[in-house]
């Protein structure tokens, strides 16, 4: 079934360093945009991470220091990639919980202003664990009765998320052929951050979804324990998960 489509959809996929949204960083981007009229375009860059790429994360996407060492950093493709992305809904196979976050990671410190947040994302993964709980590669079997050749190449991994979306439309008439709907269907929670660490509650207010302040409101914990904004402003917490709490304690303090 050919997705019904108002934004050009971007489906993507990250190599990586490793897999800690904080520190690890990209290696290799892979994405295919699908235009409202069906047309494709498919760009792929390997990235130079500027550190180590450890041989076990190596061995899975095969992309070692020395592929690429001539690589662009991603702060000198980041404007680009942003200009490409404008105006686009977001796709991806645990996009949501890994590649979305790490990317939003990057963005913020090449200092380009591309705000994931404002655009919608399908999560095809949560699709699929929801109907039938596989991997990627049972996906593409389950659904497209193909064997995934080249897992963890970027590319390859990319197209088959595209590939999986399109037969599960096919597959459940219970699934509606709109972004903005499968996009809620996907989404794993109402997160305010991209890594959940706030989400909002059944009145729309932000609370915290960790720690010892799990389910009460952050304005609420930062009036009674300032200190916890400092703790986790220099704890190992994303720089979106960051501002996310800035934004919230600024929005505050205005207020008053």
């Amino acid at each position: 079934m050919k997705l019904n489509l108002k934004n050009p959809l971007i489906f993507f996929d990250l190599e990586t360093t490793g897999i800690n949204i904080a520190s690890d960083r990209i290696v290799e981007i892979s994405y295919l945009k699908i235009y409202p009229d069906h047309r494709e375009e498919v760009k792929t860059f390997r990235v130079n991470p500027g550190r180590h790429i450890p041989p076990e994360v190596s061995v899975i996407h095969g992309i070692t220091d020395d592929d690429v060492k001539d690589a662009p950093k991603f702060n000198e493709i980041a404007q680009m990639l942003a200009n490409s992305f404008e105006g686009c809904d977001f796709a991806g196979f645990n996009a949501n919980k890994f590649d979305l976050p790490l990317l939003a990671e990057e963005f913020l410190r090449a200092n380009v202003d591309f705000d994931l947040k404002k655009r919608k994302h399908i999560d095809v993964m949560v699709v699929f664990y929801k109907k039938e709980q596989r991997t990627l590669s049972a996906a593409y079997q389950f659904y497209c009765n193909k064997d995934l050749t080249n897992a963890h190449s970027a590319e390859a991994d990319t197209r088959a998320t595209y590939e999986v979306l399109q037969a599960q439309l096919d597959m459940y008439p219970d699934l509606q052929n709109d972004v903005d709907q499968l996009s809620e269907y996907s989404a794993h929670s109402r997160a305010v951050d991209f890594m959940g660490r706030i989400v909002y509650n059944d009145k729309d207010e932000e609370i915290f979804n960790f720690g010892k302040y799990k389910g009460q409101k952050v304005i609420s914990v930062l009036a009674k324990d300032p200190s916890y904004y400092s703790w986790m402003m220099n704890g190992d917490f994303p720089l979106y998960t960051k501002n996310v709490l800035t934004a919230i304690k600024l929005r505050d303090f205005n207020k008053k």
